[in-house]
């Protein structure tokens, strides 16, 4: 079901939000449940899985980092509930690496923070690719293609910080704190 099919036959579609930042769950429910969804906010997988298990969303925004777990988890549940149901991944932490899984595990689309509702409704409207995307004249940088490989890396290991950095061969805090860092706008 899509969002013009909701309209038409009156019904609001389902909406889960699995963030654990509480004020922008908050906000951004409020902000969807004025372009007519039926909001559901959760804070974690756990308590995500539970709502999906009785309510199948046709829509959800999760999160990429959940405190210690990983929202991909969560994508793949949800699409193994209902293949039809529209996932947005929202990330402060955006990387190509959690990009090309978030998709290949079923999310429609893929957003790094900030982001804001319309961008998101955007998002859940998409349905392929687009072909008019610039190609950058200019080949990522050093510092971006470390910070990529790290998270990478992170990503196979489940999150894992030490197995990744005894992986990289560098020391835990090492690796936390380049973990810490933002990434390198291009």
């Amino acid at each position: 079901m899509n969002l013009t099919e909701s309209a038409d036959t009156g019904e609001q579609p389902d909406l889960l939000i699995v963030d654990d930042d509480e004020i922008f769950s908050d906000v951004l429910a409020k902000a969807m449940t004025k372009r007519g969804f039926n909001v559901h906010t959760t804070h974690n997988i756990e308590a995500a899985m539970r709502f999906a298990e009785t309510i199948v969303p046709e829509y959800a925004i999760v999160d990429l980092k959940l405190s210690n777990e990983s929202g991909l988890v969560l994508v793949e549940k949800l699409k193994e509930l209902d293949p039809g149901t529209r996932i947005v991944m929202l990330t402060g932490y955006a990387s190509i690496a959690t990009a090309v899984e978030a998709i290949k595990l079923g999310a429609t689309h893929y957003l790094a923070k900030p982001v804001d509702a319309d961008e998101i409704m955007s998002a859940f409207e998409r349905v392929g690719g687009e072909t008019d995307i610039p190609i950058s004249a200019n080949p990522l940088s050093v510092g971006r293609l470390e910070w990529e490989y790290i998270h990478r890396i992170l990503a196979e290991n489940d999150y894992n910080i030490s197995v990744t950095a005894r992986m990289l061969n560098m020391h835990r805090r090492t690796l936390q704190r380049k973990l810490a860092k933002k990434p390198l706008r291009e």
